[in-house]
């Protein structure tokens, strides 16, 4: 295999993260992302991340969009939802206008 095509499969120990689905069951879903240590205990050096995930409903099918969410506790992550995700439906909105265009 030519060297342009390997894969670095090695993984990062010291970026490991626990993953964990909420979701309201209409529109909401937000992933948590606990970091952890390479022996599957929380890192408490490190801060959770959390995305907010959703789906449009466009003509040519569902579009999936996400963000990061400034969290560092879900509730929080509950209440940057609504906005997160309105910002990334206007830029993928956006996105859309300009492939279309050009």
């Amino acid at each position: 295999m030519p060297e342009e095509n390997k894969i670095d499969f090695i993984v990062d120990k010291e970026n490991l993260y626990r993953e964990e689905g909420f979701t309201d069951l209409k529109v909401a879903s937000i992933r948590r992302l606990t970091p952890i240590t390479p022996e599957g205990e929380v890192d408490k050096d490190r801060f959770p991340v959390f995305i907010g995930v959703t789906q449009l409903m466009t003509s040519e099918g569902p579009v999936s969009i996400q963000a990061a969410l400034k969290a560092r506790v879900l509730a929080q992550a509950i209440e940057e939802f609504p906005a997160a995700m309105e910002k990334a439906m206007k830029e993928a909105i956006e996105d859309m206008k300009k492939r279309q265009a050009g």
